[in-house]
């Protein structure tokens, strides 16, 4: 077990490790600002692709840009572009990085939440109240945003 996880979760006690979750809810959203720009980026160089008429349904591109783009990153090193520029990562209940199958039901989470509009207010609410700053999809699995351990 190393040095950053309890007992029980796996993850970082907030009471006495509180410097991994130190300004996450912030961090989330200047992440998330960054990796929507990417994906607006991307899907703009995907437009010319498409004859130009990716101009037509532009938004839906730039969701499925986004969708794919936060499936591969976060599968890659647990954390999109965005999230490594803020320093800070996703760790599944025990601790460990995510790999496809949990980046993948993240981001559907997650995707799922921002379609809706409500049940991301809450997540976002969650962020700023429970103890390990997780939202709706990270209570749904066990698992929590943190700062990355070599970070703070």
């Amino acid at each position: 077990m190393s040095a950053y996880q309890d007992d029980h979760w796996g993850l970082p006690d907030p009471d006495r490790q509180p410097g991994f979750y130190d300004s996450l809810p912030t961090k989330r959203a200047l992440a998330f600002v960054v990796d929507l720009i990417v994906s607006v980026v991307i899907a703009a160089l995907i437009v010319p692709f498409t004859a130009f008429t990716g101009l037509f349904f532009f938004p839906f591109l730039v969701a499925v840009v986004g969708y794919v783009y936060r499936v591969i990153t976060i599968a890659n090193s647990s954390a999109t572009w965005g999230m490594r520029l803020m320093g800070i990562e996703f760790r599944d209940r025990s601790g460990a990085r995510f790999d496809l199958g949990m980046a993948f039901l993240h981001t559907t989470l997650f995707t799922v939440w921002c379609s809706m509009g409500l049940p991301q207010v809450v997540s976002v609410v969650l962020m700023l109240t429970t103890a390990r700053k997780q939202g709706l999809s990270d209570l749904i699995l066990g698992s929590a945003a943190i700062n990355r351990p070599s970070d703070y």
